[in-house]
């Protein structure tokens, strides 16, 4: 049997396997979010024995459940925010937690990435001095006079073939102008302190991370040539994940890394990484039920009480998918799965792999803790899968 704790208001398991996940939906209800906190302490540990000079900011919008916060930063991360209600929630959370544990976090252990922010955003975070990233000349005007205390980190547009998600089309200065951005921004009495790229989301050609690393070690150059010494190197997120057995090893990643780090940047220069797929994606497990089941076209159709309205929302925004899992076995078949809104758009998949089911059995989907349920909805009036979670 599991063992269950009430603390704060969350609800938290101590163990799982298969049936422990049946006696969560049973206890709680589906849809259910289950949320393995020993597995995004793992992958932090992971990542930082495979990457020992790189920081890691966690990508908040990968997944924004304020629990992800206080794990990750009591074992020593950072955050990576692209929104004020984002910085904000970071804050109350570390805020909240005793003095002993946040006596030493300050405030440029986060960093706002997003490199269009809105005024008002500005105002508020200025008396945090905070680092915060731009790409534009307009962009570095409206931060000056809203932001002035802030440190800048200019992003550049770098390669990201091969990525799941590609960001290149929408973020970057041309690398050819960038030297020429940090002189303006250097006179008009900003500080760069960085400069920061992203090779597109679950990036699989990895020489895309080595191409960006020697666009920039020659910004730095340059820069430095200019009068201009730059100390920070952020190389973004995009570090797989194993969907499936098709993606390339982080550690080999990483080793490629390691090597161009000692080859392109002194020991002075810092290094960070925004890492949020790369610490939550395989933390999470959801449990779903069928609802409603009939036949169409010859082919099974189940429906759920989840769909991409809610935590399936990564088929639509992420390009992910995540197979469907029966805890029944038996002959598998090709069957359809959608999700309980009235809307056609609202589908899982048309060729799942399942046995013979039925209304009120249950179906499981793993690997689903990134760009999922940060995106749920309450369309058609059904709410996000309740979170539970576990070995906090």
């Amino acid at each position: 049997m599991a063992i269950t704790q009430e603390k704060n208001g969350a609800t938290t398991e101590t163990r799982m396997d298969l049936g422990q996940l049946q006696e969560i939906a049973k206890k709680h209800g589906t849809p259910v979010f289950v949320l393995d906190h020993e597995k995004i302490r793992a992958n932090y540990r992971e990542f930082k024995e495979n990457l020992p000079r790189v920081q890691a900011y966690y990508a908040v919008k990968a997944n924004s459940n304020p629990e992800i916060v206080r794990t990750l930063y009591k074992i020593g991360a950072s955050f990576d925010v692209a929104s004020l209600p984002e910085f904000m929630l970071v804050y109350e959370n570390i805020k909240g937690l005793p003095p002993k544990e946040r006596q030493d976090f300050i405030w440029d252990k986060v960093i706002y990435a997003n490199t269009i922010k809105q005024v008002e955003a500005l105002h508020e975070l200025d008396q945090y001095k905070p680092l915060v990233t731009f790409d534009n000349i307009e962009e570095l005007k409206k931060i000056r006079k809203h932001c002035p205390q802030a440190g800048l980190v200019l992003r550049i547009r770098v390669p990201n073939t091969g990525a799941m998600v590609e960001l290149s089309s929408k973020f970057g200065a041309d690398p050819g102008e960038a030297v020429d951005l940090v002189i303006e921004a250097f006179d008009s009495g900003a500080v760069v302190e960085g400069i920061s790229f992203h090779v597109g989301s679950q990036c699989n050609n990895f020489e895309n991370y080595m191409q960006a690393l020697q666009l920039s070690a020659s910004i730095f150059k340059e820069s430095e040539s200019r009068g201009h010494k730059i100390k920070i190197i952020d190389i973004g997120g995009g570090f797989p994940v194993k969907y499936h057995s098709k993606v390339k090893s982080f550690k080999t990643l990483a080793r490629k890394l390691n090597t161009e780090f000692k080859r392109l940047f002194p020991e002075d220069i810092e290094i960070l990484a925004e890492p949020g797929r790369f610490m939550v994606a395989n933390a999470a497990t959801l449990v779903t039920k069928i609802i409603g089941k009939a036949e169409r076209a010859g082919k099974t159709c189940y429906y759920l009480d989840d769909g991409v309205y809610h935590t399936f929302s990564g088929i639509v925004f992420d390009h992910c998918q995540y197979p469907l899992k029966s805890f029944k076995d038996g002959e598998k078949k090709i069957c359809a799965a959608f999700g309980p809104t009235c809307d056609a758009f609202d589908t899982i998949s048309v060729a799942e792999e399942l046995p013979e089911l039925e209304i009120d059995d249950l179906l499981y989907a793993e690997n689903i803790g990134a760009y999922s349920i940060a995106s749920s909805t309450y369309f058609n009036g059904f709410p996000p899968a309740k979170v539970v979670h576990i070995n906090k």
